[in-house]
């Protein structure tokens, strides 16, 4: 049951807040948002811009006169601290899995008095999950995937997006960096540990700039690499899947799982292969 909103006035220092509060239809809530919002396009005509993601002026932010601040991560802290020290009310979520990306939706559905919203969206996603798993367990095969979430330095192992490979069917190479939170953690020192870890499927996605597959098929000694000597080196756009949020699973996960499933195309007949259901397409 949908009750009397907590908050009216949101500034949304993060993406994918502004989504699910579309989502929810709870826009009107929101008299700000990050410039890095993508979803959906029309909030970037609609509200005003108050922030970049790790950086911002307190002063364009508290001129939107927000009754609360939604951010994200370690990365916006220090925003988070003037915000506090100026007397504004801030929830800073820090979700990292898909569990966390469901409880954070249930959570600022509760904020705007969307319940009933919330858990129809969370039921929609965990739909499309179930799917995809289910899809990806007649597969007797996984590809081993290596995926780029920047290049300078190299960093992989992003905690929803390690979980998102596997659920849609394949096994990340780096999933022993999804643990860690912080990206200074999940920089790989040596280039070289890719190559050792032959993955089949390379998939970048550089946040915040376009992939360039010519400068990694270049790269010393990765001509090795199956995914490179088969022509895997793919991408996915930032704005698809290293936000977490809802279109990490209804657009990141729908791609990944797409292609898993052109690499089963490939492989032997022994190899179980399925289909994309109609269901799940974007």
């Amino acid at each position: 049951m949908n009750t009397t909103p907590l908050f009216e006035r949101i500034a949304c220092l993060s993406t994918e807040a502004v989504e699910v509060l579309y989502a929810l239809g709870a826009e009107d809530c929101i008299a700000g948002i990050s410039g890095y919002t993508t979803r959906p396009a029309r909030a970037r005509d609609e509200k005003p811009k108050v922030s970049g993601f790790s950086s911002a002026q307190i002063e364009r932010i508290l001129a939107v006169k927000p009754d609360l601040v939604i951010a994200y991560s370690n990365m916006q802290s220090e925003i988070v601290r003037e915000l506090i020290s100026a007397g504004i009310e801030v929830h800073a979520f820090n979700q990292h899995h898909v569990a966390g990306i469901l409880h954070m939706i249930k959570v600022l559905a509760a904020l705007v008095g969307k319940q009933e919203q919330g858990a129809q969206l969370i039921a929609e996603l965990q739909a499309q999950i179930d799917v995809i798993r289910h899809q990806a367990a007649q597969w007797t095969h996984r590809p081993k995937v290596y995926f780029e979430e920047w290049n300078e330095p190299l960093m992989s192992g992003i905690g929803w997006v390690s979980e998102l490979i596997q659920i849609a069917g394949g096994d990340d190479v780096f999933a022993d960096l999804a643990g860690f939170h912080s990206a200074r953690q999940r920089i790989i020192a040596d280039p070289a540990e890719v190559i050792r870890r032959a993955p089949d499927i390379i998939i970048g996605s550089w946040c915040g700039k376009k992939f360039r597959p010519d400068s990694v098929i270049a790269r010393e000694g990765w001509d090795a690499i199956p995914a490179v000597r088969h022509g895997r080196v793919l991408e996915i756009k930032s704005a698809d899947i290293l936000s977490p949020g809802p279109s990490a699973i209804l657009h990141g996960l729908l791609q990944l799982h797409v292609l898993i499933a052109e690499w089963q195309a490939s492989q032997p007949l022994s190899v179980t292969r399925s289909s994309v259901a109609p269901e799940v397409a974007a």
